[in-house]
């Protein structure tokens, strides 16, 4: 009875108040959707949804930033870890999942689908985000994981009026349940030599009753065990698993079909959310349980950085449309990040540098990201998923503050000065060169390179003459008419494109982090 007794002492519930918090409001949200009769309480429930995240994300920051940001702690006998590095994270999931709500009220209204359960997923996803990146067990790590797999499987095929999204739910459901198998043969692998070494020929000298499932357990039986086959396959697995999440190539082959097929809000919060929780994970497990194998899992890394760089860019190259291109650029992204999940295995004592420039470019990527779906969401297109070139020719003579945005979050996408993606990505050479891992960092100065060309081709759409019409050619419908009335998403959209300004020009103390 001691024993549980001290158990339930550590189940501090209080250190999951943000996340507990946000499953309320979620369950209150449905609720509120349920029981309204009429089209404007209907639509209520999502404005509740956008207030309570950003009170939430406001109550957070607050949390953390004056009252306990100066120490780490843990939770539930050590299965979560609270600190700074959690608390960046979960603040950037509640900020996400805020302009994801944000972006997909006006989305539901204009498709005519239904609202309360759109939010609600979508508050559940970022609780099940922001546990998953405090576990500290590989349990706690699986159930937060398929939580949010759970809640994506029906959001990316949430509008059932189009094929294209039904088709992108199934990939979806398809792919992800074989990363999570991946992911769970892995785990499993490890859990079964941890459990009886002497039964598999590897060495111990932790005490029988450790949880094999724990980070720490598993640090002390890769550490004494390094070349063990089967320790090797299950970190090559998980690794694999995780690499599903993120897009990394060889594992990117669902990324541009479900991107194209998923509506423009789930599009923006698969781009954004999930990929950072990939990386955020990755990250924690290379530089806690995984360390003692970082010989065997850098040039496995490596390998796989620079194969995701060219071949998300040389892709994006050949697309014509804006979806896929996005998906394909994405994977390129993570190519990019994969190269700082590196430098901070390289790092040892100053790991929290490369640490921060990881998080640095998430949050430019993250605000380049919803500035470019958020217009891209207000185009009147017949298809929420054919964007074509063709549908922002001189966007910016018919609607230049859309154009503006546009472009902002384009340059800062592919990384142009002075904003904030060319300060993130001049961070990452840095961080390379520092670490000399000479050939990532050739890889993604080519990578960038390429990347200017489909980049800049979408710019000169928006920003010049369109090409000459031929006499036989339909009229095509102009999808940028009646896209007014757009309440708080045109300022949330300039304040996006304005952090990325500043954060180009100075970066202030944030910048003391690098």
């Amino acid at each position: 009875m001691e024993t549980y007794l001290n158990f339930s002492q550590d189940n501090l519930w209080s250190e999951l108040w943000p996340e507990l918090s946000l499953c309320l409001g979620a369950l209150f949200v449905l609720a509120l959707d349920l029981f309204s009769n009429s089209t404007d309480a209907k639509k209520r429930s999502g404005s509740f949804a956008i207030l309570f995240q950003f009170l939430l994300l406001g109550a957070h920051l607050f949390d953390y930033l004056l009252l306990r940001h100066t120490f780490d702690r843990e939770s539930f006998s050590g299965m979560l870890k609270h600190g700074i590095h959690q608390d960046v994270m979960r603040s950037f999931f509640l900020l996400s999942s805020f302009f994801v709500s944000l972006l997909g009220h006006r989305y539901l209204q204009v498709r005519k689908l239904r609202i309360g359960e759109f939010h609600h997923l979508t508050m559940i996803a970022t609780a099940g985000l922001m546990l998953l990146c405090q576990s500290q067990h590989f349990l706690v790590f699986f159930v937060a994981l398929e939580t949010v797999a759970l809640c994506f499987y029906p959001l990316v095929a949430y509008d059932r009026q189009s094929a294209k999204s039904l088709e992108a739910g199934i990939k979806y459901l398809i792919f992800g349940a074989l990363s999570s198998a991946l992911l769970l043969f892995g785990i499993v692998l490890l859990y079964g030599v941890g459990s009886n070494p002497e039964a598999w020929g590897a060495s111990l000298s932790v005490v029988p009753s450790s949880d094999a499932f724990s980070f720490d357990f598993v640090y002390q039986l890769l550490s004494e065990n390094p070349d063990h086959p089967l320790l090797r396959a299950g970190l090559v697995l998980i690794i694999s698993g995780i690499a599903f999440k993120i897009g990394a190539a060889p594992f990117q082959i669902w990324v541009p079909d479900v991107y194209h097929g998923a509506p423009m809000p789930i599009t923006a919060f698969l781009a954004v959310s999930s990929k950072s929780a990939g990386f955020f994970v990755l990250i924690n497990l290379v530089n806690g349980p995984f360390a003692a194998m970082n010989d065997f899992l850098l040039p496995l890394l490596g390998f796989v950085a620079t194969f995701t760089i060219f071949f998300g860019n040389l892709a994006a190259c050949s697309q014509r449309n804006l979806k896929r291109m996005l998906g394909l650029s994405g994977v390129a992204h993570a190519g990019y990040l994969l190269v700082a999940v590196m430098a901070s295995m390289l790092l040892p004592g100053e790991s929290d540098r490369a640490v921060w420039i990881l998080f640095f470019y998430l949050f430019t990527y993250m605000m380049a990201s919803f500035a470019v779906f958020g217009v891209m969401g207000l185009a009147r297109v017949s298809d929420d998923s054919e964007h074509e070139f063709s549908d922002y020719e001189n966007l910016a003579t018919k609607k230049p503050w859309a154009a503006f945005v546009l472009v902002v979050g384009i340059g800062s996408l592919a990384g142009i000065p002075p904003l904030a993606g060319f300060i993130g990505k001049l961070l990452l050479f840095s961080v390379a060169f520092e670490t000399k891992l000479y050939l990532s960092l050739v890889a993604m100065v080519i990578g960038v390179v390429i990347s200017i060309y489909y980049y800049f081709g979408w710019i000169r759409e928006i920003c010049f003459h369109p090409r000459p019409a031929f006499e036989d050619e339909e009229p095509k419908q102009d999808p940028w008419i009646n896209i007014d009335n757009l309440g708080i998403l045109k300022p949330a959209l300039y304040s996006l494109v304005l952090a990325s300004i500043i954060l180009g020009i100075w970066q202030g103390p944030i910048g003391d982090a690098f």
